[in-house]
């Protein structure tokens, strides 16, 4: 035999080995496809059994987010209605507070409006009683007495009669600061003077000349006076000085449109003090410790 023959038996053995190979890759194959076709199905069944469940409500995953929002909704809420219970409390605290200094502050401002009327209706007592004193040591009374003349019957050819013009009714229509000016001024004229001697000024030819007067500045700006350069405010400690070298601890009570009024430390009575008073230097005003 020659060496390249083979037995029959054996070319069919071969054949079949291969087309068994063959079916076996084939049906591999077929499985391949069908797991996987199945893991697809099996999966696709999941998911809409999932949403089926979210549907309902019954989703553990969404029961455990859902009570996750709950707490924290819960716990927002119970922040929001701590906040508003203590914004509340502020609110009225600060209601109460606001309230109370509102009645004080009016009860002060009534009673320091009761205080300036009172002073300022005293101080035109006094200027009234002043002023009718003057008049009377002066002569001039402010009461016209009806004065009883004998009425005859006029002639034919007398002259008309003249009407009486020595008596005028008073005219009050001065301020106040000019009122207490000529005061001063009467009560310097009605003072005992001492004898002149021959070489006093009174009998030396000389011109009528007026003494001249310092003037300081002083006006009043929006609640405050403005005094010598400096700038005085309510409830300021001052020292006030006149023209009788008097000097009085005072402090200053209100600040008006034309005059201040300051109130002694020793008896607490007040005073009104004018604008030209200042000026004039009728009055001098000094800073001094409130200690």
């Amino acid at each position: 035999f020659s060496s390249t023959y083979k037995p029959p038996f054996t070319s069919l053995f071969t054949d079949t080995e291969d087309a068994s190979e063959t079916d076996l890759a084939k049906h591999d194959e077929d499985d391949y496809v069908e797991i996987k076709e199945q893991m697809y199905q099996d999966k696709l069944a999941s998911l809409k059994r999932q949403l089926q469940q979210l549907q309902e409500g019954t989703l553990q995953e969404y029961q455990k987010r859902m009570k996750k929002l709950d707490q924290q909704y819960k716990e927002r809420l119970r922040n929001a209605d701590l906040f508003l219970q203590l914004e509340t409390e502020q609110v009225e605290r600060n209601y109460i507070k606001e309230k109370k200094a509102a009645v004080k502050e009016f009860d002060d401002k009534k009673v320091e409006l009761k205080e300036n009327l009172i002073a300022e209706l005293e101080e035109k007592k006094k200027m009234i009683e002043s002023e009718k004193l003057t008049m009377e040591l002066t002569g001039d009374s402010m009461e016209v007495k009806p004065i009883m003349t004998r009425k005859l019957r006029r002639r034919p050819n007398d002259p008309v009669p003249i009407p009486d013009k020595r008596r005028k009714p008073l005219n009050y229509l001065l301020t106040d600061e000019q009122i207490m000016e000529d005061l001063r001024t009467l009560n310097k004229l009605k003072s005992p003077k001492r004898p002149a001697s021959p070489s006093s000024p009174e009998h030396m030819p000389t011109t009528p000349m007026e003494a001249p007067t310092q003037r300081f500045e002083a006006r009043i700006e929006e609640g405050k006076l403005y005094y010598d350069k400096r700038w005085y405010h309510k409830s300021q400690a001052i020292y006030l000085e006149s023209k009788e070298n008097t000097k009085i601890s005072c402090v200053i009570s209100s600040v008006g449109t034309n005059e201040i009024w300051v109130r002694k430390t020793s008896d607490s009575t007040k005073m009104r003090i004018y604008l030209g008073q200042l000026q004039r230097g009728a009055f001098v005003i000094r800073r001094r410790s409130a200690a």
